[in-house]
């Protein structure tokens, strides 16, 4: 996966996604917007006050948040490719870790990336991070599964 054309994939590929981590249709929610990058995706991310856990520093569950979103795409998007799709197929989590290394400032605008690590049929495992000034503040590993027609999330990106 490489580069991009300024629009990222939930937008693409899911613009009526209501998911408070990555749906463009959630007014609410974080609407991060990922871009393919190497063998991956990256993204941006600014955070705002409301998502503070202390004073300057982002809540562990936001992190949480944008690193699930970001990786769970970022396996729609490698089964997509490898598969040669015309749209990716609807991925879920089904496990992902997190580790918080250092505190994430709010001031500052977040890279987040990924990149798959293995594919085993319809199981796509992704690392991720998050850096704030050139360093890693969090990162974790995530298993990222293709369901099914009759699974709660088929359509969700419909």
């Amino acid at each position: 996966m490489s580069g991009h054309d300024g629009t990222g994939v939930q937008r693409r590929y899911a613009p009526n996604s209501i998911c408070f981590g990555c749906g463009p249709a959630n007014m609410n929610g974080l609407q991060i917007s990922s871009f393919r990058w190497e063998n991956g995706l990256e993204a941006r991310f600014s955070p705002s006050l409301h998502h503070q856990a202390f004073p300057g520093m982002v809540n562990g569950g936001i992190i949480g948040t944008l690193l699930d979103c970001h990786g769970n795409w970022s396996a729609a998007m490698a089964l997509m490719e490898m598969d040669a799709l015309t749209h990716p197929p609807c991925t879920v989590t089904a496990q992902y870790s997190i580790r918080l290394k250092r505190p994430t400032p709010v001031d500052v605008d977040l890279l987040i990336r990924s990149e798959v690590t293995g594919v085993d049929g319809k199981k796509v495992n992704v690392n991720m991070w998050i850096e704030a000034n050139g360093q890693i503040c969090a990162e974790g590993d995530g298993l990222f599964v293709a369901v099914r027609e009759g699974h709660p999330a088929y359509h969700r990106w419909e």
